[in-house]
């Protein structure tokens, strides 16, 4: 093991270290606004075994360097590596493999989010046993808007929100502040981001993981929530009513219709933002989330799986590299999608990237406490 407090890893993707009886790990590449790539994935995997096996370790924290705690995936990784199959497909089975095992940790986990966490950076925030969110922090899960699906875990996740707010979020991409996380219980605490080292810094000094000592900790820190009149989250009754329609084009309608009344301006812009969205990835993304309501989180992350590696295949469409060239590389963000039309996302096109991949090219579960660590993308079928 390392001494107390020296980086223990040679890339800085991720920085390691030791505090008596706590680990910290930090996601550091700033610039980037820390987005997961494979080296990122496959640092943050060693450390939480190793941390979770080690019996000196009662604490695990987790946060990210500049303004961002994670802003998702690498999508540049995914658009250089559109000419050649399954390129992405070692990181994109990490990246799985590890949101099972954040999810049943065995230690207790803090996530501090000073700043963006959005789609798969946000799974390292959600599924802790605690997440502290500030005034800065920024969520979303917009990845149906550039033709791919909400994944990492959200359509377990947000299949479990109140009412039809999963459907929302995931095909609107909707954003919420750590406030509104917090009131829907996608975080625990509130903590101005002014206090948030002075926490860091009470955390680190623990000699314990007791969940209720932790707790209490984070408690002199943190403060109410309430919300502001404008909150999405004051809009359930609305988006229960039209997110809860059987397709997305009945979606479309029923949010249409209720932004025509009086008082409801604020859905011209979803709506916009929803028409301007892959239809591909809109269609894929709301089975999904309705699947996921029947499915325990093991079954949810080996669908996912599929529609991610089947995605980026192209199996039914070119539209995630479309969709990233036109937000990321020409910055244009006139993507033409193909299929244009959601009329022309044919279903039985859609259920070909739920279905089983060819081989033994499958997500592994751990099935057993014994095997917990097991399934590593090495002894996989896709290694």
């Amino acid at each position: 093991m390392a001494q107390e407090g020296r980086n223990i890893i040679d890339e800085q993707v991720v920085v390691g270290e030791e505090k008596g009886f706590v680990r910290l790990a930090t996601l550091n590449r700033p610039r980037q606004l820390n987005v997961i790539s494979s080296q990122v994935v496959l640092k943050l995997a060693e450390y939480l075994e190793t941390w979770e096996k080690d019996d000196k370790t009662k604490l695990i924290l987790i946060k990210g360097a500049g303004r961002a705690f994670s802003a998702g995936g690498d999508l540049k990784m995914f658009y250089d590596g559109r000419e050649s199959k399954d390129s992405c497909l070692e990181v994109v089975y990490r990246m799985y493999w590890l949101c099972y095992h954040i999810h049943t940790y065995k230690k207790t986990q803090v996530s501090l989010v000073n700043g963006i966490s959005m789609g798969g950076g946000a799974s390292l925030m959600v599924p802790m046993k605690f997440s502290v969110v500030t005034e800065k922090t920024v969520f979303a899960t917009p990845e149906a808007s550039i033709g791919f699906h909400t994944d990492c875990g959200f359509s377990y996740i947000h299949s479990r929100l109140p009412g039809h707010l999963g459907e929302f979020l995931a095909l609107t991409g909707a954003r919420l502040s750590g406030k509104e996380l917090v009131a829907i219980g996608m975080a625990t605490h509130f903590v101005p981001s002014a206090k948030l080292a002075d926490l860091e810094e009470r955390l680190v000094g623990l000699d314990s993981g007791d969940k209720d000592v932790v707790r209490s900790t984070i408690e002199e820190f943190s403060e109410k929530v309430n919300l502001d009149k404008d909150s999405i989250l004051n809009k359930q009754s609305i988006i229960d009513e039209c997110f809860s329609k059987a397709s997305v084009k009945q979606i479309i309608q029923a949010f249409e219709a209720e932004g025509s009344k009086e008082g409801n301006e604020w859905i011209t812009p979803v709506i916009k933002g929803l028409k301007r969205s892959s239809p591909t990835g809109l269609k894929i993304t709301l089975r999904s989330i309705r699947e996921g309501r029947k499915q325990t989180l093991g079954d949810c992350l080996k669908k996912e799986f599929r529609i991610t590696v089947n995605i980026l295949r192209s199996t039914i469409s070119p539209d995630v590299y479309e969709g990233i060239r036109a937000l990321t590389i020409d910055k244009d963000n006139s993507p033409k999608w193909n299929p244009a039309t959601l009329d022309e996302v044919a279903e039985e096109k859609v259920n070909l990237v739920f279905e089983p991949l060819e081989g033994d090219i499958e997500l592994h579960i751990p099935e057993t406490e014994e095997n917990r660590w097991g399934g590593k993308y090495e002894t996989s079928g896709c290694a």
